[in-house]
């Protein structure tokens, strides 16, 4: 590609050579300032793009940890005529300006070069002799590039603002050198901090970073968020304005009260801005609501205040971090979920979205509602779900549960009512039996009473069960008979149904006419052969009441025989059984 130039002279030529002799003040070396970027890599890659079209193409680091790609060095009037020209060109961005060698540190592009304290040779006298195309190319030269000197530095130290002695603080307190308050103020705790990093850099540690050390640490901390292309978005109907890493996300639409950003490539990172008018119960809501979705994982810290609230989920797959206050009757806050494992990249674009977080006029309303109403969605985002849900029943007034082995195999949490964990106490896996002890204290509204007697062949039996796995909130009930005391093998500890169940129903109590508990329903899946399909099983009252027994609990027994009017049955079994629940 052909590289642009200046009146036919190259700018290389003009770093050594001039067309007549005169002298001039060191003060008058500039250059082209184009571009300046938060990191390395980015910078980098401008630079290499820029040269493509452009001579004189250099990177330097800058005073404010930045990296700036510039062209030159030239003299001033030669620099305006750069400006000029390379403006109206459209070679270099329209904000392009002149700017002094002070504020560069530590050369990166061209690799190798140091060009800093070569603006001298501008000035130097040459011969006028030969024509410019006849002299000779200079040969490179190695120069020596000399830091400031403690005394220096300290000079150099005292013209950062509060904003900058913050940042350097900050960037110390990431490179885990550095404990203390962000504050400004360089005490004993900073300057120690100073010389831990000079040394593990394989620097002098005289505590002082000079100018160049400084730009290399902020280089560092900023090298992180390289890819992140963190950008201020102000979205006016939500009311919000802050940093959103628009590298890896894009704004995916509005559904109330959220602004949806999704990811746009292999990073599966999302973000959020929450946005509805509301007050203290509506924000009490929201941070029910949120515990319920699969962006926020169950495990991490949880914290619900007056006027605001912290939701942090994290399992092996994401981490998920939300914010949301309160303030003059708008509820407005954000999530960020992140990749697990990526600690370093999610803590640094936490910390620039929650210190950008702005709160402007305008909150989302109801009328941003536009996608279908569905059970496991939640404006539009996924309801989180157990893996599977069985039933179980209380069988004492402190909550222990009796269920089905099967709904708490190889899960790393279960819960009774999807609100309360619970632990395995005790198990018979060869039946299919499990006893679960709630993590909190429960008080149940009715637990099983057993049957004194074996029931009678053809009696009718009433299972409760959920049969949908929790989707209608409460279980159901279903009428049937007993076909026999015994399994199909003879098994005595089994009692075989005719009832029409489902997989929900399994671990849900089996009654008799009485209301006493003769049963508890078993899966399917343990029979071989195909068997029809109003054939079910049930463990009896005896085995469960002797597994309960070896658990430590003592059940309670029913001995009247008076029939229970079928309503009372099902307000019965309904107060009894619980959902149980496997999650991932």
């Amino acid at each position: 590609m052909r590289k642009a130039h200046v009146w036919g002279m190259t700018v290389v030529a003009s770093l050594f050579l001039a067309v007549a002799a005169w002298a001039q003040s060191a003060d008058d070396i500039v250059w082209v300032q184009i571009e300046a970027r938060p990191s390395l890599n980015t910078a980098l890659d401008r630079a290499q793009a820029y040269a493509q079209t452009l001579e004189d193409v250099n990177g330097f680091a800058l005073t404010n940890g930045w990296y700036g790609i510039a062209l030159g060095p030239y003299r001033r009037a030669d620099a305006e005529q750069v400006l000029s020209v390379y403006r109206a060109d459209g070679l270099i961005p329209s904000d392009s300006y002149i700017s002094a060698t002070q504020r560069y540190v530590e050369q990166f592009w061209p690799v190798g070069a140091n060009v800093l304290n070569l603006g001298a040779a501008l000035d130097a006298p040459q011969s006028s002799a030969a024509p410019l195309a006849q002299q000779p190319a200079p040969e490179p030269q190695e120069v020596e590039v000399v830091d400031e000197t403690p005394r220096q530095a300290r000079q150099s130290e005292r013209l950062l603002t509060r904003e900058e002695r913050d940042a350097l603080q900050t960037a110390l307190r990431w490179a885990g050198f550095y404990s203390a308050a962000i504050d400004g103020a360089f005490g004993p705790g900073t300057r120690r901090a100073m010389s831990d990093w000079q040394r593990a850099e394989g620097l002098e540690p005289t505590g002082v970073l000079t100018t160049r050390q400084r730009a290399r640490l902020l280089g560092q901390y900023n090298a992180i968020l390289d890819g992140m292309n963190l950008q201020r978005v102000a979205d006016t109907e939500a009311g919000i304005d802050m940093l959103i890493p628009t590298g890896v996300v894009a704004m995916a639409g509005r559904e109330y009260p959220f602004v949806k950003f999704d990811a746009t490539g292999d990073l599966p990172v999302q973000v959020l801005m929450i946005s509805q008018a509301g007050d203290q119960t509506r924000l009490y809501g929201l941070y029910d609501i949120m515990q319920t979705l699969e962006i926020v994982p169950l495990d991490g810290r949880r914290a619900r205040r007056q006027a605001s609230f912290l939701l942090i989920g994290e399992n092996d797959k994401i981490v998920s971090h939300t914010e949301v206050e309160l303030q003059s009757g708008e509820i407005k806050g954000f999530t960020l979920v992140w990749p697990a494992g990526d600690e370093a990249r999610r803590t640094r674009v936490l910390e620039e979205m929650r210190a950008s977080f702005q709160r402007l006029d305008g909150a989302l309303t109801p009328e941003w509602s536009t996608q279908a109403q569905e059970v496991d969605l939640v404006s539009g985002l996924q309801v989180r779900k157990p893996r599977l849900s069985r039933s179980g029943f209380f069988v004492d007034r402190a909550g222990t549960v009796l269920t089905t082995i099967e709904a708490v195999e190889s899960c790393t949490r279960v819960t009774l009512d999807e609100t309360t964990n619970a632990t395995l106490a005790a198990a018979n896996a060869a039946l299919g039996l499990a006893v679960l002890t709630p993590e909190a204290p429960l008080a149940p509204r009715a637990f099983a009473a057993f049957a004194a007697d074996a029931p009678r062949l053809q009696s009718d039996a009433v299972a409760a069960g959920f049969s949908f796995e929790g989707v209608l909130g409460a279980p159901t009930i279903t009428y049937g008979q007993v076909a026999d005391l015994r399994g199909l093998g003879g098994e005595p500890e089994i009692t075989r149904l005719q009832i029409d169940t489902l997989d929900g129903d399994v671990g849900g109590p089996v009654f008799d006419q009485a209301g006493a508990v003769m049963g508890m329903l078993l899966p399917r899946s343990a029979v071989v052969r195909q068997l029809p399909q109003d054939v079910r099983f049930a463990v009896n009252h005896e085995t469960l009441m002797a597994l309960l027994t070896e658990a430590g609990r003592k059940p309670a027994i029913r001995d009247t025989v008076t029939d229970m009017a079928p309503e009372d049955i099902t307000d019965q079994a309904r107060d009894m059984t619980v959902l149980v629940s496997c999650w991932d």
